[in-house]
């Protein structure tokens, strides 16, 4: 597939990109402020900030291109229509490594037999949103409005735990992201699996696996 990548030189963008390329994907870097020009390509992908996520992925459906979208800390229920109206799908997922995922179908398995549960979710510093996409993602599924804790810090990457608890017990499910390529296998699953999804908005890797 032909790709625009928004965030190329980011963190993530440096580390999906080769692995991109090296399934034989043709990827153009896009960065902030540079112009929005991807018409005729297959797909966009995008891992930037929130208010430039929004503003490329309104951009790239209206010019009729598919999107994959890894941004959190914004709304894309907005762009569902955008899409529809183009024909083209808007794929949005709070993570893209397939371990988080499955951290997340556990957890919210688990929920049904305890009554309270508690997240820890901790990222590095440059991460602008708190909670995390995958934390809110998660406490949805778990339900009852289970309190979320957000750590920024220095030297971590991508780590969430849900701890649930129980008379005379504990259960901790835990996920560690130590490298952004973990991402690589969503993207790559998403893009294969873009022809198949309906026009419109879809939210979650799980609606793929």
């Amino acid at each position: 597939m032909n790709i625009a990548f928004f965030g190329a030189e980011g963190k993530v963008g440096r580390a999906l990109v080769p692995v991109l390329e090296r399934a034989g994907h043709t990827v153009r870097g896009i960065e902030i402020g540079d112009a929005v020009d991807v018409a005729g390509l297959d797909a966009c992908v995008d891992f930037t900030t929130p208010d430039a996520a929004a503003e490329n992925t309104r951009a790239a459906l209206e010019q009729g291109v598919s999107c994959v979208v890894g941004t959190t800390g914004w709304d894309p229920q907005p762009l569902d229509a955008v899409a529809r109206e183009r024909g083209v799908t808007l794929f949005v997922a709070p993570n893209f490594s397939i371990g988080a995922v499955l951290m997340m179908r556990f957890a919210a398995e688990a929920a049904a037999f305890f009554p309270r549960a508690e997240i820890i979710e901790l990222h590095n510093e440059a991460k602008k949103d708190a909670p995390s996409g995958t934390a809110a993602a998660t406490a949805k599924l778990i339900g009852n409005d289970p309190q979320v804790h957000s750590v920024r810090l220095p030297g971590l990457v991508a780590h969430q735990e849900v701890i649930f608890g129980g008379e005379g017990q504990l259960l901790t499910i835990r996920h560690d992201t130590t490298a952004r390529e973990s991402f690589a296998d969503g993207v790559l699953l998403a893009l294969a699996k873009l022809p198949e999804l309906p026009p419109g908005l879809t939210v979650g890797l799980d609606a793929l696996l």
